[in-house]
């Protein structure tokens, strides 16, 4: 799926209209073609399913010894709420997965985490996106995903919560079944 920029140019021009604004005053006459550009930068995920984005990252590597816990921290992304399209920001997410024979590229777990975040998006689908992604790309099902972020729909508006973080784990495999690793996860994901 491609995304249409004229049509968000014209929906977005049609906007500033309802909101009793000018699309032809100075400040706005290039905002609808801007914000589609945006649009088109942020929400690039939106043109790939799960299995295009395993695809694109598959490139994994052979692991001759060991199969041991394998965690990135702290990575920065930033999503929409498919509710308000609002953002969702300041979220880090720590994705971790037992090989199975194999690994992939650190920057691929990232990469993976960023395309996912950029689609209209629940956090909780976030995660679970990215966990079946990893789990894909390394066919090792143990994987677990941690999320942490702000919500401009909580921080911004409705409620105000400023201070409101939310927060979601994906567990699946072993990091599902066996609480010790569950544990051993959420410890050194800090």
């Amino acid at each position: 799926m491609a995304i249409d920029q004229n049509a968000i140019k014209e929906h977005v021009r049609g906007i500033l209209v309802a909101l009793g604004d000018d699309p032809e005053r100075e400040g706005l006459k290039e905002t609808p073609e801007r914000v589609a550009r945006m649009y088109a930068e942020v929400f690039e995920g939106m043109n790939y399913s799960n299995d295009e984005i395993a695809e694109m990252f598959s490139k994994s590597f052979d692991l001759p010894t060991g199969n041991d816990m394998v965690m990135v921290r702290d990575i920065d992304v930033f999503s929409y709420c498919e509710h308000h399209l609002a953002l969702m920001y300041d979220m880090k997410v720590t994705v971790a997965y037992i090989p199975k024979n194999r690994v992939i590229g650190l920057s691929k777990i990232a990469r993976i985490a960023d395309m996912v975040a950029k689609r209209l998006q629940l956090q909780e689908r976030i995660g679970t996106d990215i966990a079946e992604i990893i789990q894909k790309v390394t066919e090792s099902e143990d994987v677990a995903v941690y999320i942490e972020g702000s919500h401009s729909c909580m921080t911004a508006r409705g409620i105000k919560k400023s201070d409101a973080t939310t927060v979601t784990t994906t567990f699946c495999g072993r990091f599902e079944e066996d609480i010790d690793l569950q544990n051993r996860f959420l410890l050194m994901k800090r």
